[in-house]
């Protein structure tokens, strides 16, 4: 920590701010990486930040993005980053190094350990991209007494009040982002106007450093920091850039030369031509920054026990924080209810309450109950959230609306809504399942709204989560993104969930009007679990009614091909949750696999996982298998053809049943309608179909 002090020290007193360098941690090569840390320190960088790869870099752009897949592809992972700093030290380096990325893998390795290896392995602090201070209270303990640096973040979108907070916890220098959107740059770009206003912004609470990153590529842009009143310069992706292009054996040549242009180093410092106070002259009283401590930090985001949060980049916090105190008032506001349930007639609200005699009589025990969201406009539950939420963002003046789909429902409510209001929207939908679900990529896209098809990662709905997230932290002042599921940080999890509980609310007017009494178990699919939330939530104070969540078990939960994330994860973060996870033992995000791509998503919503620790809850899995005998056992018994999601879901449900009582009733949630998946089916199943799968359901 002292080290990172000294350095603007130094600095300042040669009136020229520090060069701060990132490179990712085993790009090109792993063998580069020494190399190159070597020679951004011979180039002139004064810090350097070591880049930890994560499958998931929501706050990156595409060049880093590639890095990170680059080095995971070469197994790169924290304990190779600390033996990377290590041999960099023992060949020289002297400069001080940040290691820098999100919170998973440091959570995955142990936060003690994590600060203790990185200290002995000679790092002087952590940048965490997804871990705000109020999120990281015990983790900025654990680097205090490691001597390590905790870098806050500061961006455009900051309110006056976070910034005194974040100044008073700050222990070296601050990071302030100098633009909204993801990390990337270009030689052409131009920087932020409003940075000089934005470095006075932060200059009025603290005297702590200043570095300014995110667009800078050129020594042009260097000296307009510089100018606008930075203590340091960051420069990351247009050094990526250089080390793509260099040749294969000149990579540290070409940082150093790079470096040394933008550092000058070696020339007489230039004079930041500026009117703009410097770090060493602006201060705030050591009492106030005790009460913006105590201040900020004497509440934490709303949670389900351990789970839920707000694992956010800083340019989102505040926008969070607004939209949960937009969705409080809302509820609150009898105005709001009644606009909302004025939609019910659009919606087809009440849903039916189907009695499922068929079902029933292949299953020989309890009775069966199918609640019928496929009816609803647009074929889903999903429609439930987007009105409520279209509702929500026109209440905050937001006119784009963003969302992310992987089955195509989310998509098409989504895009169903903003065409009764009028709103521009984007859908981001992985390339795979674009192609799976044609159909509704059509409907989207009729509809008047744009898809967009992600190519990164698996290509499915987690990823379609990542590129929404990127656009979010883009375009904030007139972006609201309309999460589908009951997933990411806070508030959005509470907020699906209050659009989806009446699914719950009806099942038990609905039972209570056809037999006089609560149904002794409520079944539904879970992916994120917006549907089974919805389903469950005015349940659980009911103890007597069982909560059965279906997850997808793919090829078999014996092997990685599946989306079993309850059964089979571990609690981790993830798309600015803490949830469970599925995961790699270091913490990288694994892949998944379901036949059903509402189901294809590696995390699950924080009240489910609450749900599961608490024992309140009970989650079992269904394979592509069952869930295919499941969907032809509804067709042909019901002549009502099921989403495969909702397959998932009558599986379990039929094979529950056969081991109750006849007297007993069961709820479904049959959370959408199939004729999405039926093309997908023919091509799996071709010929007759009936002779491949039979409905056969052990009861056990």
């Amino acid at each position: 920590m002292e080290a990172l002090k000294n350095v603007f020290e130094s600095k300042n007193q040669a009136t020229s701010p520090a060069l701060v360098t990132f490179v990712t941690a085993g790009y090109p090569t792993v063998q580069d990486t020494v190399p190159i840390m070597l020679a951004m320190q011979e180039g002139g960088a004064d810090i350097i930040e070591l880049g930890i790869p994560f499958s998931d870099p929501i706050a990156d752009g595409p060049a880093i993005q590639e890095t990170n897949v680059v080095a995971l592809q070469q197994n790169v992972d924290y304990v190779t980053c600390l033996n990377m700093l290590r041999e960099a030290r023992s060949k020289g380096l002297t400069a001080p190094v940040l290691l820098m990325g999100y919170y998973n893998p440091l959570l995955a390795y142990g936060e003690d350990k994590a600060c203790q290896d990185a200290s002995e392995a000679g790092a002087n602090g952590f940048i965490v991209v997804d871990l705000p201070p109020e999120e990281a209270i015990a983790f900025r303990e654990k680097c205090a007494r490691a001597n390590l640096s905790y870098v806050p973040l500061i961006a455009p979108s900051t309110s006056e009040n976070r910034i005194q907070f974040l100044a008073s916890i700050a222990d070296s220098f601050i990071y302030v982002v100098s633009k909204m959107g993801t990390t990337g740059s270009s030689v052409t770009g131009t920087m932020n106007s409003a940075l000089p206003e934005l470095i006075d912004r932060v200059r009025a609470y603290t005297d702590v450093p200043l570095a300014v990153g995110f667009g800078v590529a050129t020594r042009e842009h260097f000296d307009l920091v510089a100018d606008a009143g930075a203590d340091g310069v960051v420069i990351g992706s247009r050094l990526i850039s250089i080390i793509k292009t260099a040749s294969q054996n000149q990579v540290a040549q070409t940082v150093e030369a790079y470096c040394r242009e933008i550092s000058l180093k070696g020339q007489p410092p230039r004079r930041p031509s500026t009117t703009h106070t410097r770090s060493s002259t602006s201060r705030v009283s050591t009492t106030s920054k005790q009460q913006s401590t105590s201040a900020a930090t004497s509440s934490l985001p709303h949670r389900f026990g351990q789970f839920g949060g707000q694992y956010v980049p800083e340019a989102l916090w505040d926008c969070l924080v607004e939209l949960e105190e937009a969705h409080k008032v809302a509820m609150n506001d009898p105005e709001f209810v009644k606009e909302f349930e004025s939609f019910y007639g659009y919606m087809n609200r009440p849903s039916n309450l189907y009695k499922a005699e068929k079902l029933t009589q292949q299953a020989g025990g309890a009775t069966i109950w199918l609640k019928r969201e496929d009816l609803n406009h647009t074929g889903s539950h999903k429609i439930n959230n987007a009105i409520g939420q279209i509702l929500l963002a026109k209440r905050i003046g937001k006119t784009r609306i963003i969302a992310e789909t992987g089955a195509g429902q989310h998509g098409v409510a989504t895009a169903t809504a903003c065409a009764r209001f009028g709103l521009e929207c984007i859908i981001y939908m992985g390339a795979e399942d674009v192609r799976r679900q044609a159909l509704n990529v059509f409907r989207i896209r009729m509809l008047g709204a744009k898809v967009i098809p992600v190519h990164s990662g698996s290509c499915t709905l987690k990823d379609a989560v990542n590129e929404a997230l990127r656009d979010w932290v883009t375009n904030l002042s007139n972006t609201h993104y309309l999460i589908g599921s009951a997933i990411g940080p806070h508030p959005f999890p509470t907020i699906v969930r209050d659009f989806q509980r009446i699914i719950g609310k009806e099942i038990k007017a609905q039972l209570n009007a056809e037999i006089g009494k609560l149904p002794d178990a409520v079944v539904a699919c879970v992916g994120g679990g917006s549907n089974a939330i919805g389903t469950f939530y005015d349940f659980i104070p009911e103890k007597s009614v069982r909560l059965i969540g279906v997850e997808a078990g793919g090829e078999g939960i014996d092997g990685d091909r599946h989306s079993a994330t309850l059964s089979k994860g571990k609690s981790g973060v993830f798309h600015g949750v803490r949830t469970y996870v599925l995961q790699s033992p270091t913490g990288q995000i694994i892949e998944t696999h379901s036949i059903s791509a509402g189901l294809d998503y590696p995390g699950v919503g924080p009240e489910h996982a609450w749900l599961k620790d608490s024992g309140r809850a009970e989650y079992v899995v269904a394979t592509d298998e069952q869930a295919l005998r499941g969907f032809r056992m509804c067709t042909q018994l019901e002549g009502i053809i099921p989403a495969l999601e909702s397959s998932h879901a009558i599986w379990e449900g039929v094979r529950l049943a056969g081991t109750l009582p006849k007297e007993a009733n069961i709820v479904i949630c049959l959370s959408g309608r199939g004729d999405k998946d039926v093309e997908q089916i023919s091509q799996l199943l071709p010929g007759k179909w009936e002779d491949v799968l039979d409905w056969h359901v052990p009861q056990q």
